[in-house]
């Protein structure tokens, strides 16, 4: 899925409302908090709405395993470590500013990783300690809870 800094991916926009967004890809799999929904498509979508339902912010998360991930400028941002991702994408001219969370680039959106996978998910030969993070999602709009 080919992200649109600034503005979603080709699915979603932000401004979107609800509605819309519902039409295209149903309702919610995890309706949890009202402003924030989980939708089923690959991979999958976190949207965030405003107090009055459009899109504020799409994240993107990792589908691992040979799913569909998340891609810019013809690199692979998710399931990839963090520091390759970054590495690339600064090679390719895109400017980046280390955040709590991760990396936000200068095109419009920011690379996170929550600590939730572990080297080894990538590198079977990695040791049990390995510091490298995983890319775990994609933020356009906002930044990562």
């Amino acid at each position: 899925m080919e992200i649109l800094p600034g503005e979603g991916v080709s699915l979603v926009r932000i401004g979107e409302s609800r509605e819309v967004v519902e039409c295209k890809l149903g309702t919610p799999v995890h309706p949890g908090r009202i402003d924030r929904q989980i939708y089923e498509t690959s991979p999958m979508l976190i949207l965030t709405y405003t107090d009055v339902d459009t899109v504020e912010q799409v994240e993107i998360a990792y589908s691992g395993g040979g799913g569909e991930e998340a891609w810019f400028d013809g690199v692979q941002l998710t399931y990839r470590f963090l520091d390759e991702v970054v590495a690339e994408l600064a090679g390719r001219g895109h400017r980046y500013q280390q955040t709590d969370a991760g990396f936000r680039f200068e095109p419009g959106f920011t690379l996170y990783s929550m600590g939730s996978r572990s080297a080894q998910d990538l590198d079977p030969d990695a040791a049990d300690d390995d510091p490298r993070l995983l890319c775990e999602g994609v933020s356009i709009g906002g930044s990562p809870d």
